[in-house]
């Protein structure tokens, strides 16, 4: 049933999307769309691609973090990167790396996930072992960028606010120049099977290049992933050249220019016919396209995981189901529905209508149902129906280009034969698709790039917005969160604990700019058309969504 599912899926432009979307995208009767969504699931905790490139051996690793005696591996290490000896446990490692423990039993709908097993893991969603020539391997999946913590639950498709996947592959490039095989099986007490596996690692990160991100928060899987393909030989991308991995080919753009943008949110696709930020995927599945993206970046052979893919077709298509028919959380689900005007939610709803929805689409509120104002309020906020653009739309208001013009060095991603024969095309936009706005309430920093700390900023004249911001969890609702504005409290309310570098927004920085989504939409010939109380009433609105 899946092989034909998968080939009856139309992933080009030429498909039109529906109302409330395709969030059973491969057609799959309820029974097997469940099982296949609930595996999906799994497989985005725990990532099912056995022949991944990167696979350090776990027990070795974990006894370098915790050993607590003098060890000269680790003080060679600490010389050449920072932080290295700081971590007291493997936990603590993972931790750092932004990865979440899983939702409680007790979580319910989009804040709980099937447990591999059937019981709860002790470790962190996004990390999973994987076995390979007697030795277990450890490595990362979808959830370490795509899942994230929301006033205490757990969120799998919200994207990770603080993700450093891009520090473990940016720190590991650097250790790779001064490993040796006999001191690593040495002082960590690897078996011969288990320093194989970390040769094997460090060999494929030969052909991986890195760049770390503008601020965290963002991702650089765009830069690693083309910047990756020019340590490869031209003539035959899927195998490795140690020429190509010692003098990788120039790349005009990213060598010079960042290209980051955060993780996006799963519960979009569905409403989309082309896909990433900036619509450039316009044919092929966008979550195949994803692992090979994934293992580009982590150095693997590209003829064995197309091999890997041809013989695993259910699992791409379960996780498929997963990603498609990811849900957005409710702003009612952690605030009493009394904090939303209904008054004021209904003229911003005209608001939308007149100045946004000819990009964001159309949201049909429970509350116009005949009858619906004798409902609990909480019911009367629904939205009962979405209608996006049929068409994708791409549009260039002003915002910073920096991550659309980093595409153009992914098209080279076409010559693949493995994109080839998936039906994969990548093509450089001159803009961004304008988001479907489902759960917009929850997806605070704005932009592709995360330079707009709240709602009352997008709708404020870009020259007015915050040049810089501290951002931070959203582990406190009151303190955490300004519901007013919607997104990262300012000023004063900012709390103590995030004014550190690391949570420091500057707009200033090349590919940080917060420019644009004004003249057009909020502004006529640089005159704003809505008053305080307009912006109040939208806000309203879009956190009902």
């Amino acid at each position: 049933m899946s092989s034909k599912a998968f080939a009856q899926a139309d992933w080009t432009t030429s498909a039109r999307v529906p109302e409330d979307g395709r969030a059973n995208i491969l057609n799959l009767p309820q029974g097997e769309f469940e099982a296949y969504r609930d595996a999906g699931k799994i497989h985005a905790q725990i990532y099912p691609v056995t022949v991944t490139g990167v696979l350090p051996p776990v027990q070795p690793v974990r006894n370098f973090i915790e050993d607590r005696s003098w060890n000269p591996l680790k003080e060679l290490l600490n010389k050449v990167i920072r932080n290295v000896t700081g971590f007291t446990s493997f936990d603590g490692f993972l931790a750092r790396l932004g990865l979440h423990t899983y939702p409680k039993e007790t979580d319910q709908g989009v804040y709980a996930v099937p447990y591999p097993d059937n019981r709860r893991p002790q470790t962190r969603m996004g990390y999973g072992e994987i076995d390979r020539a007697g030795a277990t391997g450890f490595t990362f999946s979808c959830a370490a960028c795509h899942a994230s913590e929301l006033f205490g639950k757990r969120v799998l498709g919200l994207t990770n606010r603080f993700p450093r996947a891009n520090e473990f592959f940016v720190k590991a490039k650097k250790i790779t120049g001064y490993y040796n095989s006999w001191f690593f099986q040495h002082w960590t007490n690897a078996t011969a099977a288990e320093a194989a596996l970390m040769d094997e690692a460090v060999r494929n990160l030969d052909r991986v290049e890195v760049k770390d991100p503008i601020v965290l928060g963002l991702d650089t899987s765009l830069a690693q992933v083309s910047l990756s393909l020019n340590r490869r030989s031209t003539d035959a991308y899927a195998t490795p050249s140690p020429l190509a991995q010692k003098n990788p080919r120039k790349d005009p753009i990213l060598d010079d220019y960042p290209a980051d943008s955060k993780p996006a949110v799963w519960w979009n696709v569905k409403y989309k016919n082309r896909w990433l930020s900036d619509g450039s995927v316009i044919s092929g599945n966008p979550i195949f396209t994803n692992i090979i993206w994934n293992e580009i970046g982590r150095g693997a052979d590209l003829k064995v995981l197309e091999n890997w893919l041809a013989q695993n077709q259910q699992v791409v298509d379960e996780l498929t189901a997963a990603v498609f028919s990811s849900e957005a959380p409710h702003i009612t689900d952690f605030f009493p529905a009394e904090k939303i005007d209904i008054g004021r939610a209904k003229l911003g709803e005209q608001a939308f209508k007149q100045s946004c929805a000819r990009c964001h689409g159309l949201y049909e509120k429970a509350w116009s149902l005949p009858g619906s104002e004798t409902w609990p309020k909480e019911m009367q906020l629904r939205t009962t129906k979405v209608i996006p653009r049929r068409n994708t739309p791409v549009e260039d208001v002003g915002t910073d280009p920096y991550r659309r013009l980093g595409m153009k060095s992914l098209e080279q991603l076409n010559r693949l034969s493995i994109s080839q024969k998936n039906g994969i095309v990548i093509q450089a936009q001159e803009g961004y698709v304008p988001p479907p706005l489902v759960g917009i309430w929850a997806r605070w920093p704005y932009m592709h790039n995360n330079s707009v700390p709240s709602l009352c900023a997008v709708l404020t004249n870009s020259k007015q917005r915050p040049t810089a911001y501290y951002a931070g969890e959203a582990k406190d609702p009151n303190a955490d969160f300004d519901f007013e504005c919607n997104g990262y409290p300012l000023g004063q309310k900012t709390p103590q604990s995030w004014r550190e570098a690391d949570f420091y927004y500057d707009t200033r920085k090349r590919g940080m700019s917060n420019a644009g989504h004004d003249e057009g939409i909020f502004l006529e010939n640089g005159k704003e058309i809505f008053t305080v109380e307009d912006k109040k009433n939208l806000i309203q609105y879009l956190q009902t969504l």
